[in-house]
Order: structure tokens, then sequence, then C-alpha cells
């Protein structure tokens, strides 16, 4: 995103043009009717694929290049027919509602390899996977700032008759969909959030000249995905300990006390006198308090001072170089005009 001179036209669609053409092949294949004679089926294959190469001619036409040519650059013809094209070959197999869902699955695809190749999204990850170990170590770190809060929270829920009620009375399906639901809680914080942390550290490396609306997005990505992390890796943490606390302390009979059965047993170890039952629902209540526990983290990372500093300090010195070394690069480009 620092790269002057970007286009979507050259920089992402070229890069997502080998995907749309082999989701074409796949559409091209699926143009079939199964309920057709074989002989039928053919005559659509040949159609959908006549009909393909003369889409292509025709954008190659319009956009004045040899018929067959591959494309320089890929803009809203061709993208246009990205989407029209997977309807038209449903159309040709006499499948008119498929056609419909086609298009709109096209669609979507478009918008996710947009989000996915122009904001550098597979490199935000690898990146932040490469300081997985500093991101777990920081996680740590801070946890055990807030560690008195939130275990004086974590454990008076957990031995709450209700919260297990609630939770181990839960399909797994709808364990995952709470889950889900305070994960989107957490992360419209974040996104709501991250822009003033954005322009907070533009002002604090003083970047020269200011950043573009879609570079700053993309910073905000790097700071979103970080902080994400760390959030996962500190619910994992809570979940497991909690896991192991109720397999050590929580006996049969008072899970029974609260839910009206003994659970359904997952791992039974018989140490003597200790003996570690971990059941479904445990497992399930654990992942409940997790999921609470990362939305927690998430709010008070951002909201407390000293744990957003802490936070920020180590990235804000990653982009203290980046945005040098982007000032240099621009300096060369003025220099060479």
């Amino acid at each position: 995103m620092l790269v002057e001179d970007w286009t979507a036209r050259e920089d992402v669609w070229t890069r997502a043009s080998p995907v749309l053409g082999f989701v074409l092949i796949v559409e091209v294949l699926l143009a079939g009717n199964l309920d057709w004679p074989a002989w039928a089926n053919a005559l659509v294959l040949v159609g959908a694929v006549a009909a393909l190469a003369g889409a292509v001619a025709l954008v190659n036409a319009v956009r004045g290049r040899p018929a067959l040519a591959l494309p320089e650059d890929v803009g809203a013809v061709e993208l246009a027919a990205f989407v029209g094209i997977g309807g038209l070959l449903q159309l040709i197999g006499g499948q008119t509602t498929s056609a419909w869902v086609v298009c709109a699955v096209n669609v979507g695809l478009l918008l996710v390899l947009y989000a996915w190749l122009a904001y550098g999204v597979a490199s935000i990850l690898r990146f932040t996977g490469r300081r997985i170990g500093d991101q777990l170590a920081a996680a740590i770190d801070l946890l055990a700032r807030a560690i008195p809060l939130l275990l004086l929270f974590s454990v008076i829920v957990f031995v709450n008759t209700e919260m297990w009620q609630v939770f181990a009375g839960m399909n797994d399906t709808t364990v995952f969909a709470t889950a889900a639901l305070l994960a989107a809680v957490g992360s419209v914080f974040l996104g709501v959030r991250l822009p003033r942390e954005v322009e907070r550290i533009e002002r604090d490396v003083a970047a020269e000249p200011p950043l573009q609306r879609r570079q700053r997005i993309n910073v905000g990505l790097v700071l979103f995905v970080t902080q994400a992390l760390q959030i996962v890796l500190v619910a994992l943490a809570v979940g497991a300990f909690f896991t192991a606390f109720g397999a050590l302390v929580i006996p049969a009979d008072l899970i029974q006390s609260w839910t009206g059965t003994r659970g359904e047993p997952l791992l039974w170890l018989d140490l003597g006198d200790v003996n570690l039952r971990v059941t479904v629902e445990l497992l399930r209540v654990s992942a409940g308090i997790a999921a609470l526990s990362g939305l927690y983290y998430s709010v008070a990372v951002l909201t407390d001072n000293t744990y957003r500093e802490e936070f920020l300090e180590e990235l804000t010195g990653d982009l203290r170089t980046v945005f040098a070394d982007r000032a240099r690069y621009l300096e060369l480009r003025l220099q060479a005009q």
C-alpha cells in the first residue's frame, strides 16, 4: 500500500486473474444438467466453452486488443464479464436459479479477492506469524497485569450455577454461535478504536508526506491482526486453564446438582486420590468463559493507557522504520523524475 502509482487494475486484479480464470473453468464444467442425456450435456459443454471464448474475444475487442490476448490490466469491463459469464453458463444449462446464485457468488468472490490482495492480508498474516513468539510474550505480560480482575470475574462466573445451566445445556452449534457473536462484538470495538490509534502512530512517527486513506487502512489491518492474535492467545490460555481447573475440582455430583446430569465424559483419569474428569459440559462452559475473557481483554488493552502503550510500543518502532524507508523511497522517486 505504500507503493506509489498503485492501481487496482494493475496491482490487484491482474494478480487475481488466475483465480478468476480457474473459477470460470469450474463454472464451465458445472454448466451441465444431470437431468439431461450425455449428448445434451456434451453440447452444453461445447456451447459453454464457445461462449467463454466469445466473451473473452468480445472483451478484448472492446479494449482494442487481439482476440485471444492475455490482459495487461483488468478493469470494470473484465470484472463485469466475469460476473455475467458465470450466470450465462448456467443459463445455457437451463438452470435459471443457479445463474443468479453464481452471479452473487462471483460478486462475493471479487470482494474477498480485492480485500485479500489490495490490503496485503497474506503478508500481514506472515508478518504476524513470524512474530508469534513475541506476541505470546507480550500477551502474557499484559495478561499478568490484567489477571487479578480477570480471574476474579472468571472464577466467580465459573462456579456459578446459572453459567453451567446456560452453557452446559447448549448444543455445539449454539456454543460456536455465541463465541462468534462475542468475537464480532470485540472486532467491532477494535474497528472503531483503531483509526484513532493509526492517526496517533502516524503523528508520533511523523510520517511525511501524510498517509493516504488506503495506506491508513493497511496500517489499521496490521494493528487489527496483531491485536486479534493476542486476544486469541489469551482466550485459549483462559479456556485451557478452566478446563484443567474444572477437571480437577468440579466433581460429577456437583455437575449433576447444577445441570441435572453427571455430564458426558470425554476423558477420565483415576490417579488415586485425584480424579481428572473432562466432560462435554466442562468444555462448553470453559469455551464460554474464554470468549467472555477475550472480549474483556480486547476492551482493556485499548482503553487502559498502560496496556495500550505497551501493546503499541514495539509495533510503533517497526512502523517508524517503515515510514522512514517510505520517505527515502519517495525522495528517490523525485530524484529520478
